[in-house]
């Protein structure tokens, strides 16, 4: 898989802080990379040397192979930067609002109108064309400036805290809609502090604290390294003590406990192995008689994986 974004030993100071502290980061094509951290922790820092707004006082980093110091113009044409907040001026409608960044774009005046419509139909505000921008809800807002971000057709999105002030229902649409930004071969890199915002869309995930990339990678790989077996929750219609006999002192179960007063009657199993060790442990326990009506691993969540990660840290944990 091919990368996207890459930085070398990016670092950012102001004054005597430290905001990025040498971050080695990459970013493959194709991903939604949510980039997790606490208020303060680099995460703007980063995403303004990758759209060229902000330099580095050391270190590099590239977007689609361009340089971002030395060839800002290639590296604007690729991302499109979707800031926490945007401004606009007082009595413009979304489609001019549109039609002003396209301009900036420098896309052909009779291309505009088509792609303009097609955009809002796309963040699903057709509607709301002639509409005030300065009218529009908080989530409608959000959407029109992910709709700016795409007037150019950029490879990559970068997304500061979008979904920061909404409400669950405008949350619900901005997931579904970088769902099918992905669909259309785009890498979108997302900020928030908010972990549970992108628990249900991030294919890989970065956790810096203090300006240090703590770890980063695709999330079942950083899963797997920070719990290395796996727990498998079985129910039962049959004996729960016979199915752990059955699977006892097996290859790579490491531990099998019964539930108590669990309803319906439940084992947990701790494998050490790969797919192929669990279905042979399903299949030896259907062997024995043991009746099962549901066999699935538990997941860990983007917070379980973050508190590991910042375990120990000023964040995370104690000092």
């Amino acid at each position: 898989m091919s990368i996207i974004v890459e930085t070398k030993d990016l670092t950012r100071r102001y004054g005597n802080n430290i905001a990025l502290d040498h971050l080695n980061l990459q970013i493959p094509q194709g991903a939604v990379y949510g980039f997790i951290g606490p208020n303060g922790a680099g995460k703007t820092t980063t995403m303004r040397i990758l759209t060229t707004l902000l330099l580095p006082s050391a270190g590099e980093a590239w977007v689609a192979g361009h340089a971002v110091v030395k060839d800002r113009l290639a590296v604007r044409r690729s991302v499109g930067f979707m800031p926490d907040f945007f401004g606009v001026y007082d009595a413009m409608k979304a489609w001019e609002y549109l039609d002003f960044f396209a301009a900036a774009y420098e896309i052909a005046p009779a291309r505009r109108p088509k792609l303009i419509d097609d955009l809002l139909a796309l963040v699903d505000l057709s509607h709301k064309r002639d509409a005030d921008v300065m009218g529009l809800s908080r989530g409608m807002k959000q959407r029109l400036s992910l709709a700016r971000t795409m007037l150019h057709d950029p490879a990559l999105l970068i997304l500061d805290e979008p979904a920061s002030g909404l409400d669950p229902r405008a949350r619900v649409e901005l997931r579904e809609l970088l769902k099918e930004l992905r669909s259309m071969g785009k890498t979108i890199m997302i900020s928030s502090h908010i972990l549970t915002e992108l628990a249900e869309m991030c294919t890989h995930i970065g956790i810096i604290e203090r300006g240090k990339l703590l770890a980063s990678g695709d999330v079942e790989t950083i899963m797997r390294s920070l719990q290395p077996h796996r727990t498998y929750t079985v129910h039962l219609l049959s004996d729960p003590a016979a199915a752990v006999e059955t699977v006892r002192g097996l290859p790579h179960v490491l531990e099998v406990r019964a539930l108590p007063d669990a309803t319906p009657p439940q084992i947990e199993i701790d494998v050490e192995g790969d797919d192929q060790m669990v279905s042979e442990l399903l299949t030896r326990l259907i062997q024995a008689g043991t009746q099962v009506t549901h066999f699935a691993g538990q997941v860990s969540n983007l917070e379980e994986i973050f508190m590991r990660v910042t375990e120990g840290s000023a964040y995370g944990g104690t000092n």
